[in-house]
């Protein structure tokens, strides 16, 4: 037919065959790389498996392993912080964290104290990988396992105190004991685990008997301010009584001391008088009578002094006038 369009034929460009060879042995080269070169960051560890066994741990930096499946990297976080959360869950974290109360998580929380009391306790253990091995091989499913043992651990040591330690005065206590036996537990099962903190973030009676609870504490931490109040007064006034008391002793001692030394010092004074008075009587009987006059005359007001030979000296006086004065 006139109308027939002319067929276009498209011939395809033929390639080099060295070329193409040299573009796969690139390709495979790249893949080869990318699956050797491998990099650890500061806070990490790097587990080699070669077909499934452990061959060797690599430290922070840039290494390489064996390529195409035969060599498997691990990374470790052992320098990370790491929290488990009981009792609780952290939905939100930030400067205003939100957190979720499932029911699982209050199942966690709910325990038994010593004195057969219900507590709800949540808590919040944070740790760290020290064994990268002992992690990844030695437990199955750490991280279920590591949360069995933390309830474990806590209701064992809540279970052996009253509800009024593990609420009130006991908590630090009782934390840090059930960590020391949560990092023994760790290391009996070889679970590679180093505990860095276990702390009891809220505890609380359950909310049918907060109210009675709240009113026993109030009445409780009355009574410690009463206590409170009278060791203060009793601090303030007793060092008091014992200073006036011991003033009071040492002035008496001070006056027995005089009376003492004033006693001997007259009866060493009155020897010493007898034994002048022995030597020459009318001398000192004189002599001591000539002291006493010296000493009582200065303290009468008006003296008269009269002749004993004189006689119907009377008159002279005018005694009435002096009556009147």
């Amino acid at each position: 037919m006139a109308n027939e369009m002319p067929q276009i034929e498209l011939k395809l460009p033929r390639l080099n065959p060295r070329i193409i060879k040299y573009v796969l042995l690139g390709v495979v080269i790249l893949i080869l790389l990318i699956g050797s070169i491998y990099q650890i960051r500061p806070e990490e560890v790097g587990i080699i498996l070669r077909f499934g066994k452990f061959i060797r741990t690599t430290d922070p930096g840039l290494h390489f392993k064996l390529p195409l499946g035969i060599e498997k990297l691990i990374k470790v976080p052992v320098q990370r912080q790491l929290k488990m959360e009981f009792g609780f869950r952290t939905r939100k974290a930030g400067i205003r964290s939100e957190y979720a109360v499932t029911p699982d998580a209050l199942k966690e929380a709910v325990m038994l104290t010593g004195d057969l009391n219900v507590a709800v306790v949540d808590w919040i253990v944070q740790y760290k990988i020290k064994n990268p091995y002992n992690y990844l091989f030695k437990i199955r499913d750490v991280d279920s396992t590591f949360r069995y043992m933390n309830e474990a651990v806590v209701r064992k040591v809540v279970g052996n105190h009253s509800v009024d330690e593990v609420i009130t005065i006991g908590r630090a206590k009782i934390a840090l004991q059930a960590k020391e036996e949560l990092q023994k537990l760790c290391d009996d099962y070889e679970i590679g685990l180093e505990i860095s903190q276990l702390i009891f973030q809220d505890v609380n009676p359950p909310d049918q008997v907060k109210p009675s609870f709240n009113e026993v504490n109030e009445a409780l931490q009355e009574k410690e301010r009463k206590i409170n109040e009278a060791w203060a007064e009793y601090n303030q006034e007793i060092p008091k009584a014992k200073g006036e008391a011991e003033q009071t002793i040492r002035k008496a001692e001070g006056y027995a001391m005089e009376r003492v030394n004033r006693a001997q010092g007259e009866a060493q004074r009155f020897k010493a008088i007898y034994r002048e008075y022995a030597r020459a009587p009318l001398v000192t009987r004189k002599r001591l009578y000539l002291e006493a006059i010296e000493e009582i005359l200065p303290k009468i007001k008006r003296k008269i002094i009269i002749d004993e030979l004189q006689k119907n000296m009377m008159p002279l006086f005018n005694f009435s006038q002096e009556v009147k004065k």
